[in-house]
C-alpha cells in the first residue's frame, strides 16, 4: 500500500505514514492474542499482599520459610559462598552438560554413591535449569527418542506444570487414579487398577517422594507392588524428585522407591531439583539422570541430549551449581548440609502435628489425621472450595482453591490461629 505524505520537514518532502496507518499496522500482529488465565498460586499471593489484616497468612507459595514466617539461606549455603568468593573463580561459559563436579554428585546423591549403574558408567547426567528445565530436556528428550509412544500418564493429580512441560514438549497427557479425595490418602487400589489398564510401553511419572500437591506418599510395601507392575506392563518410569532430604529429614529414604526401581532391573530417567533442599530457588540448579543399558548407550544419549540443550540454552547457570557441588563433595558441608536440610524437615512435620493438636484443642470433632499422615512442603487439607473462600474472606487464610496449603507458611507463632480459622469454617 503507497504511503500518503503526511508532513514536511525543513521544505522537503517526508514521507511519514498517516497515524491511522500506523495504529492500523501496530495493532494487526497480536490482536488475535487473548488474555491468558493468571497463574493461580501468584493469584493467591497477590491477594495475600493487598490484605491489611495483621493475622493473615499466605499458605500458597511453595518455598520454604523459617519458624518466623521469613526466607531461610542455610548456613551450609553462605559458607559455600564464602569459600567459593576466596578462590576468585572465573565466570566462564559452563559446557552444554553443566559443571561435571555437580553432575557427579548429583547422580551420587540419588543413586546412592555405591550405586552400580554408577560404578558401571552406564548413566548421563546433566545439569539443568532447575527441576522445571530438567522435566522439560526430559521431555524434549523422550519426544524425539522414545519411538515408543507418546502417552505420558500423570498422577490424578500431579504438579500443576507437569502437564505444560510434556504437552509444549509434544507429548499425550493422561492420567491415572492417585489421591483419595474421601480418606485424604493414597488411592492405591485405584492406581493398580488404573495402571495395570495402561497401554504396553507408556511413560508413568512418580514424584520419588514428597508428592506435590497432594502431600501423600505410597508406603515401601506399596512401591514394591507398583514397581512390580511397571515392570510386568513393560511401562517407562519418569521420576520426578523435586524434594530428596526434605520429604522425610533422610536423603537415602527419600530416594528409596528410585534406588528399588533401578535395583529390580527397570531403567528410568530422573529430574532433580536443589531449590527445596538446598534452598537454592533462584539459582535454578537441577540435574536429568538418564540411566542406560551400558556404557557406551549413555555417551549416545549424552551426545544427544548436548545437541537439545544447545539450542535451548546452551548452557546452564555456573554459580548454584558451584554451590551445590560444593555442599555435596566437601565432607564438613555435607554434613551441615544435612543437618539442616533434616531440620527443615522436621519443622514441616513438627507443624503439621501441632496443627492436628491444636484443632482437637478448639473442639474439631473431625478427624484431621490424614494432616500429620501426609509428608513434604504441601498438604491437602480436605476443606472445600467455599470454606476456603470464607478463610480468606473472614480470616485472611490465603491457599489455593483445592484446599492445598503450603506448610512451610505455617508457623508456633500462628499455627494456633490456623486452627481456630480452620476450626470456624469446617463446624
Amino acid at each position: 500500500m503507497a504511503l500518503r505524505v503526511c508532513s514536511l520537514v525543513a521544505g522537503a518532502a517526508r514521507y511519514q505514514p498517516c497515524l491511522s496507518v500506523v495504529q492500523g499496522r501496530a495493532s494487526s500482529w497480536w490482536s488475535h492474542v487473548e488474555m491468558g488465565p493468571p497463574d493461580p498460586i501468584l493469584g493467591v499471593t497477590e491477594a495475600f499482599k493487598r490484605d491489611s489484616n495483621p493475622k493473615k497468612m499466605n499458605l500458597g507459595v511453595g518455598a520454604y520459610r523459617d519458624d518466623n514466617g521469613k526466607p531461610y539461606v542455610l548456613s551450609s549455603v553462605r559458607k559455600a559462598e564464602g569459600i567459593l568468593a576466596s578462590k576468585n573463580l572465573d565466570k566462564e561459559y559452563l559446557p552444554i552438560g553443566g559443571l561435571a563436579e555437580f553432575a557427579k554428585a548429583s547422580a551420587q546423591l540419588a543413586l546412592g554413591e555405591n550405586s552400580e549403574v554408577i560404578q558401571s558408567g552406564r548413566y548421563i547426567t546433566v545439569q539443568t535449569i532447575s527441576g522445571t528445565g530438567s522435566l522439560r530436556v526430559g521431555a524434549n528428550f523422550l519426544q524425539r527418542f522414545y519411538k515408543y509412544s507418546r502417552d505420558v500418564y500423570l498422577p490424578k493429580p500431579s504438579w500443576g506444570n507437569h502437564t505444560p512441560i510434556f504437552r509444549d514438549a509434544g507429548m499425550e497427557i493422561k492420567g491415572y487414579r492417585y489421591y483419595e479425595p474421601k480418606t485424604c490418602g493414597f488411592d492405591f487400589a485405584g492406581a493398580l487398577d488404573d495402571i495395570s489398564k495402561i497401554p504396553e510401553q507408556s511413560i508413568i511419572l512418580f514424584h520419588a517422594c514428597a508428592h506435590n500437591p497432594t502431600g501423600v506418599d505410597p508406603r515401601q510395601e506399596q512401591w514394591k507392588e507398583l514397581a512390580a507392575l511397571v515392570k510386568s506392563r513393560r511401562l517407562f518410569p519418569f521420576f520426578d524428585m523435586a524434594y530428596q532430604g526434605f520429604a522425610s529429614g533422610d536423603t537415602d529414604r527419600d530416594a528409596w522407591a528410585v534406588r528399588y526401581f533401578i535395583q529390580e532391573g527397570i531403567n528410568l530417567v530422573l529430574s532433580q531439583s536443589y531449590a527445596k533442599n538446598m534452598g537454592l530457588y533462584g539459582e535454578r540448579v537441577g540435574a536429568f539422570t538418564v540411566v542406560c543399558s551400558d556404557s557406551d548407550e549413555a555417551k549416545r544419549v549424552e551426545s544427544q541430549l548436548k545437541i537439545l540443550i544447545r539450542p535451548m540454552y546452551s548452557n546452564p547457570p555456573l554459580n548454584g551449581a558451584r554451590i551445590a557441588a560444593s555442599i555435596l563433595t566437601q565432607s564438613e558441608l555435607r554434613k551441615e548440609w544435612l543437618q539442616e536440610v533434616k531440620g527443615m524437615a522436621n519443622r514441616i512435620i513438627s507443624m503439621r502435628e501441632q496443627l492436628v493438636s491444636n484443632l482437637k484443642k478448639e473442639g474439631s470433632i473431625h478427624n484431621w489425621q490424614h494432616i500429620s499422615d501426609q509428608i513434604g512442603m504441601f498438604c491437602f487439607t480436605g476443606l472445600r472450595p467455599e470454606q476456603v473462600e470464607k478463610l480468606i474472606k473472614e480470616y485472611s487464610v490465603y491457599m489455593t482453591k483445592d484446599g492445598r496449603i503450603s506448610v512451610a507458611g505455617v508457623t508456633s507463632g500462628n499455627v494456633g490461629y490456623l486452627a481456630h480459622a480452620i476450626h470456624q469454617v469446617t463446624k
